[in-house]
């Protein structure tokens, strides 16, 4: 049974190399993965500053999440979630999904935001996500026309009821 906790500052390798794996999943050779190294690193001090949560089933990292909150606006953003490949579908991804849904609702956000892997998209989309606008990858000047799908997600649309029946929300 897959469990979900909170990250510890020394598991930020880890979380890196998994990161990592997951990109090249979709394809992406190894020059790209290289350059998005630095874009996809975690370090032990984001894991003490934001809410990273860590999927654990036989006590392996399967996958994690982070929100970053914006100071701006009553939205978070889902800054990583990110499957180890063998895991990409087997239900991981919403278990982290509705976890990250029910954080970013607990702590008062309205809206969660999400710059996606044009890969991902579909699942953000299966998730109830609303792409809202694409932005210029940060690698474009590197990989010239790359584009993220930006989607945005209505926390309130989780209603208590459903929160209730998510591991880890209470």
């Amino acid at each position: 049974m897959a469990t979900i906790r909170r990250a510890v500052p020394v598991e930020a390798k880890i979380l890196t190399e998994l990161t990592l794996r997951s990109k090249a999943y979709w394809g992406y050779d190894d020059i790209f993965v290289a350059v998005v190294q630095q874009n996809l690193t975690i370090t032990p001090d984001y894991v003490e500053a934001n809410p990273v949560f860590v999927l654990e089933e036989g006590a392996q990292v399967q996958g994690f999440y982070s929100l970053k909150a914006s100071a701006a606006t009553d939205e978070v953003e889902l800054d990583f979630l990110f499957i180890e490949p063998a895991g990409i579908g087997t239900g991981y991804g919403k278990q982290l999904w509705q976890h990250a849904v029910c954080t970013g609702r607990q702590t008062g956000f309205h809206t969660m935001l999400i710059e996606a892997e044009p890969q991902a998209e579909e699942f953000y989309k299966k998730m109830g996500a609303v792409r809202v606008a694409t932005k210029p990858s940060p690698l474009a000047h590197i990989f010239p026309g790359r584009v993220l799908p930006v989607l945005r997600f209505d926390l309130t649309l989780a209603g208590d009821d459903w929160l209730v029946k998510v591991q880890g929300c209470a």
